[in-house]
């Protein structure tokens, strides 16, 4: 007996999570119907201009705000960044570079720096 293949379809915020983009932004068609996973692909691979300009522009979702600040989403919400950001509201921040800003980015780079060495520390164990 064969069974029927059917599509594997998602949320639209699973999509919108693959995609890097803030779901309430999106156009309505989109937050308001299921993708499937050869649609996800399509759209990953030729991404309609509004999603071109999502990407460019935003307003973006906090983990691609954290990674475009170089610091941890729990590092957004200290800072009191609570919301989508624009890539002019990012470049501003950059820009005036606040106390907070600059003490996560120190807090990223420690913790970055503590991960390579547990790793180094883990290989050498192995080896």
């Amino acid at each position: 007996m064969k069974s029927h293949q059917t599509a594997q379809t998602m949320k639209p915020a699973t999509a919108a999570k693959k995609l890097g983009v803030y779901l309430p932004a999106t156009p309505a068609e989109f937050q308001e119907g299921v993708v499937s996973r050869a649609e996800l692909g399509e759209l990953q691979t030729n991404p309609p201009q509004w999603l071109q300009d999502l990407r460019r522009t935003g307003p973006h979702p906090r983990p691609v705000v954290a990674a475009r600040l170089g610091v941890s989403i729990a590092g957004l919400a200290r800072g009191g960044v609570t919301e989508a950001l624009t890539t002019e509201q990012i470049d501003a921040l950059r820009e005036d570079n606040p106390d907070w800003l600059e003490k996560e980015r120190a807090t990223q780079a420690e913790v970055r720096k503590e991960t390579a060495r547990l790793k180094e520390k883990k290989k050498a164990q192995e080896d």
